[in-house]
């Protein structure tokens, strides 16, 4: 997908460039500054002191020397003062300075950290949405894999009101599936404990299809891939309008369209009702086509939920959250 939250020591990122959240100087610093700096050898630092250092809210670009990547993009963003001195302008800056460079250098996958929310002291739930507003605002124009690299849970974090609304949500319709037990399942299916279920023959096996089954077969209703281009159509959006809002990679999309009954996972086919911002009865239909339904004993399905309910269909700040409860992202 064009933008993914990950896990990940940004220095090991198999990448076209890495970010490097630096100071003004470029000579280097404390946290992932310091461990890219490590990562890649002295050079980095000699290739850095040769810039004659970088101003804030913006970006410069040196080689990655012994980094598995070929550049490192050095941006410096803003410190935290109390948010009334620019900071969040700045910041947005920095990411689109850094997007920029990566564009110039012909980059087709660049990985990102949360930027300035270390020492700088930037609030990380602030953070983390100028990122992925800036991000996702390029990632609607231009092709290109953006990683965000976060190292651990500690350096993430959505806003506490949103977590405790889609926490309360969640309370309010998850379903446990597994309370019961077998006895008292089999209870309320009618069958008493210590009896056995009545035998049952089985059906034969047709060899051959019927004719009515043939029948059948041939008035089948429109497939996934046919209802999405359909609603491509009525919404009067573009293809990549559309997939790009989905978070979609073209090629993926590009499958999907040519092959009428193309078999997508479950967060592809939400990927796409978000971006169509299809409502929940809409969704529900467009899952089904492809053999899926949305369940209250699924946390995935209640946040997807809690979004399309609230009328927030920007897939970003969806799959903001779904890392926030550890589930799946949107997207293919």
């Amino acid at each position: 997908m064009p933008l993914q939250i990950v896990r990940n020591d940004i220095t090991t990122m198999k990448v076209d460039a890495i970010v490097n959240a630096a100071n003004s100087s470029l000579l280097g610093g404390g946290g992932v500054d310091g461990c890219i700096h490590r990562a890649a050898g002295p050079e980095l630092l000699a290739a850095c002191r040769a810039l004659g250092g970088c101003r804030t809210g913006s970006a410069k670009c040196t080689k990655a020397y012994k980094l598995p990547c070929k550049y490192v993009i050095h941006a410096v963003g803003p410190v935290w003062q109390g948010g009334n001195h620019g900071e969040r302008a700045l910041l947005v800056s920095c990411y689109r300075t850094a997007l920029a460079l990566a564009k110039e250098k012909r980059c087709k996958t660049l990985a990102f950290p949360l930027i300035s929310s270390g020492i700088y002291g930037y609030p990380k739930d602030q953070a983390l949405k100028v990122a992925v507003d800036t991000i996702g605002e390029f990632l609607l124009q231009n092709e290109m894999m953006v990683y965000l690299v976060i190292f651990d849970r500690a350096a993430y974090q959505i806003s506490g009101k949103l977590f405790a609304d889609i926490t309360a949500y969640i309370d309010d319709h998850y379903v446990q599936t597994h309370t019961d037990s077998p006895e008292e399942r089999f209870r309320r299916q009618g069958i008493l404990a210590g009896a056995t279920a009545p035998a049952m023959a089985p059906a034969p096996f047709p060899t051959v299809p019927s004719s009515a089954l043939r029948d059948a077969l041939a008035r089948m209703d429109e497939s996934f891939s046919e209802m999405l281009l359909r609603k491509i159509d009525e919404r009067g959006m573009t293809d990549a309008e559309c997939y790009k809002k989905a978070n979609i990679d073209r090629k993926l999309f590009s499958k999907i369209r040519s092959d009428r009954l193309y078999k997508p996972s479950k967060p592809t086919v939400i990927a796409f009702a978000i971006a169509l911002e299809l409502s929940l009865p809409e969704t529900e239909d467009l899952l089904r086509k492809a053999g899926f339904a949305l369940s209250h004993a699924n946390r995935f399905d209640i946040i997807v939920e809690f979004f399309i309910q609230h009328g927030n269909y920007n897939i970003f700040e969806i799959n903001e959250a779904l890392f926030a409860f550890d589930q799946n992202l949107l997207g293919g």
